[in-house]
Order: structure tokens, then sequence, then C-alpha cells
């Protein structure tokens, strides 16, 4: 599954509205996306604490998602990392709750009322949610993350939402507890110099909107 997927069922509410009012959705799955595509080694980040990102891998992934994130970020080949962030139409929302629809684990409500009802994406299968949050509960608690735990962990602290929507998976953890273990989550897989670059730039980022470090794995070094 994408972690821009199961990034949207954490900040989805089972009722299909958001988990976090004023989280900024579509910025937390273009990061994903982009963590994704920089895991896989189909981007590749300069130096610098705003990185451009270049592109250099357009075959196919077999995913909707990342192809429609690939397809924009090579027509903005060489953008500053916060600028592909906040562009809209790398946003793949739509790809995202076409997955999900697709494999029966939320339906679908069209907007009502001349789209003053906004379209909802009520929770089918609640089974995809439960097992994310079950490998973050470990992480939290100490477990080894794997680069997308780290990743899904490090878009919700940045965007400030984590404590919140992990409330029951950090047990009791404060708000500062829980930043402690986002940070180390993301230095136990960085491997490398250029990963440890890549988090850093993620997290100078922040400071100029609300971005979110992005967690790749040691193969893209």
């Amino acid at each position: 599954m994408d972690t821009a997927v199961e990034v949207f069922l954490l900040l989805t509410s089972d009722e299909g509205g958001p988990a976090s009012w004023g989280t900024q959705t579509g910025w937390a799955l273009s990061a994903a996306s982009i963590a994704d595509l920089l895991i896989e080694g189909r981007l590749v980040l300069e130096d610098g604490k705003d990185p451009r990102v270049r592109v250099v891998d357009t075959t196919p992934t077999g995913s909707a998602v990342l192809d429609r994130v690939m397809v924009r970020a090579a027509e903005k080949n060489g953008a500053r990392l916060s600028t592909l962030v906040q562009d809209r139409k790398l946003n793949p929302e739509d790809e995202v709750v076409q997955a999900l629809k697709a494999g029966g684990v939320v339906d679908v409500v069209p907007r009502r009322m001349l789209g003053l009802v906004p379209e909802k994406r009520p929770t089918l299968d609640p089974q995809p949610e439960r097992e994310i949050r079950d490998r973050l509960r470990v992480v939290l608690a100490g477990g080894r993350p794997a680069p997308t735990d780290a990743t899904i962990l490090a878009i919700l602290q940045g965007l400030g939402v984590a404590k919140k929507v992990l409330a029951a998976e950090s047990m009791g953890m404060s708000s500062r507890e829980v930043q402690r273990r986002v940070q180390e989550a993301a230095s136990e897989v960085a491997v490398g110099s250029a990963i440890k670059r890549a988090i850093d730039s993620m997290n100078a980022a922040i400071l100029t909107a609300v971005i979110v470090p992005i967690v790749v794995s040691g193969g893209s070094s």
C-alpha cells in the first residue's frame, strides 16, 4: 500500500471527514508520495536546505498514485522541495481515494447541495487502518521502524497532529515524548550521510510552510 494511502486513512475519520480540522491533507499526501519515489530511486534531492528535486527515472511504477506524482514532478523538474509539496496539481488525493474505493476500504458519497456539503469517504473496511496503527504503536513504544513507518510519523509530526491522530497508539506519552520518538525513528532508518541530509532538508522546509520531514531508505543513497 502506498504511503499516501496509509496517511489518508489516518487523517480521515471513519465517517469520511477530516480526522483533524485544519490538517493540510493534500500536502501530506504529496509529501508521502515524494518520499516513496525517493525511496524507489525515481527522485533525488540536490544540496541545500530547501533542495531542488530531480526526476531520474520516469518508468511507470504500477501505482496510479505514484505515477500521478512522478509525472507532475517531471513537469516541474528541478523545482524546490517545498514548491512541489504545495503544488495542488501534484496532490494525488483523487488517485488515493479511487485506490481505496477499488479495494473496498472506503465508499465515496458525492457532494450535495451545490457543493455546500463536501464529498465524504466513509470507512467500509477498518482492518487496513488498524494494521497501520498497530505498526505505529510498536514503533512509538520503541520498536524498530520500517522506512514507511518513520515517514508517516514524520509527516504527522510535521503537520503538528501526531499526538492527536495517534492518541491511543502513543499510550500516555506527552507531545514532547512523541516528538522525540519520531525523531529517533527517523534516525533509526537513516543510513548514510545522503539520507540524513534528505531528512534535514525536509525539517528545514517546515520553517517556510507546513511541510513535513520525509524519511528515505538507505537504498537511495
